[in-house]
């Protein structure tokens, strides 16, 4: 457990996992609204109200953004979160009517599991109706219940993802960061340039390190058409506006670049939302907020895999995790 997010005055993280098979959505409540941004890298993403954090567009603030599994199915999600939010009169008043913004975005797990199950818009609900202030749990629950990586040679030599926070107080404001990760590539500790998780070689005992094979020519056949995606939210309670806020969520895909390796490829839908509640009341530097958010991300992304646990289920991919490499046999290097 981590504060991750909820350390961002005016922010409440809630997680909806479900029961039924690895997957879930999680929700980032902003109820005082915040000026939002959002940044696709990936070929292949699935988003929902993504058009209006243009700077070009009229609404300043959001009052959440989903996460959520199930591919294009898990954008039903977000009308859950619009559902509550509404019956607590929160949204843009047009007319007579307060509109919940809520912008959303999803990953591909339906690998693990029955793929008619998905997240919804009561899942959605749910996870507003667990959101609080207080530490978020990290590893396989709501968007990365049901999460892997390392796919570049298919879902049977990949590994657990996850979902990570990570936060950090400097200059009298605060920066955080979320990330959902479920990447086609390799996930890498930028701290120390070593692998945590990624694809295994062909036996399975050992991480096949993606980028160096492919460097040597050992290509793999082609992935599988958006099986993958890496969603991020990075905050801060600092001023910003939207063109600000944009760019901050621009420059937090670094921290994928970081850490993922390859990223941002045809299979993935890479997408990060910036968040500013400005309840610090401060303008800050954009240069070193940003330069912040990308190294939190970063940070995120490897808390994310270290947290997850092994999905080991017949009938289902056996999906070791970073954790299982104590293990000497897989800890041994295929090269």
């Amino acid at each position: 457990m981590t504060a991750g997010l909820t350390a961002v005055s005016g922010l409440l993280v809630g997680h909806y996992t479900d029961p039924r098979r690895p997957t879930g959505c999680t929700v980032v409540l902003a109820p005082d609204g915040a000026v939002g941004g959002v940044d696709v890298r990936g070929a292949a993403p699935g988003t929902r109200e993504t058009d209006l954090l243009s700077p070009l567009n009229s609404v300043e603030k959001v009052h959440a953004v989903l996460l959520s599994g199930g591919s294009a199915f898990g954008l039903d999600a977000a009308g859950g979160v619009m559902r509550w939010l509404d019956e607590r009169g929160i949204g843009v008043q047009v007319g007579p009517a307060r509109v919940p913004i809520v912008p959303a975005a999803i990953l591909f797990d339906l690998w693990v599991g029955d793929p008619r199950i998905r997240p919804d818009a009561d899942a959605g609900y749910a996870a507003c109706v667990a959101a609080g202030q207080g530490p978020v749990a990290e590893g396989n629950v709501g968007a990365g219940a049901g999460a892997s990586v390392g796919k570049l040679h298919g879902i049977g030599r990949a590994m657990r993802g996850g979902i990570g926070h990570a936060a950090l107080q400097v200059g009298g404001v605060t920066v955080a960061a979320m990330a959902a990760v479920n990447a086609m590539g390799d996930i890498v500790d930028p701290a120390t340039g070593r692998l945590v998780a990624g694809a295994r070689n062909a036996d399975g005992t050992g991480l096949a390190d993606t980028m160096e094979r492919l460097r040597r020519g050992e290509l793999p056949g082609p992935p599988a058409a958006g099986g993958a995606t890496t969603l991020g939210v990075v905050a801060t309670d600092a001023l910003l506006t939207k063109a600000e806020a944009n760019k901050f969520a621009q420059m937090a895909h670094d921290g994928l670049a970081r850490a993922i390796r390859p990223v941002h490829t045809p299979g993935d839908g890479d997408t990060v939302f910036g968040l500013a509640t400005g309840a610090a009341g401060r303008h800050v530097p954009l240069a070193w907020l940003g330069a912040l958010g990308a190294d939190l991300m970063a940070e995120a992304i490897v808390r994310a895999v270290r947290a997850a646990t092994g999905l080991h289920r017949p009938g289902l991919p056996d999906l070791p995790a970073a954790r299982d490499l104590t293990d000497p046999l897989l800890q041994e290097s295929s090269r």
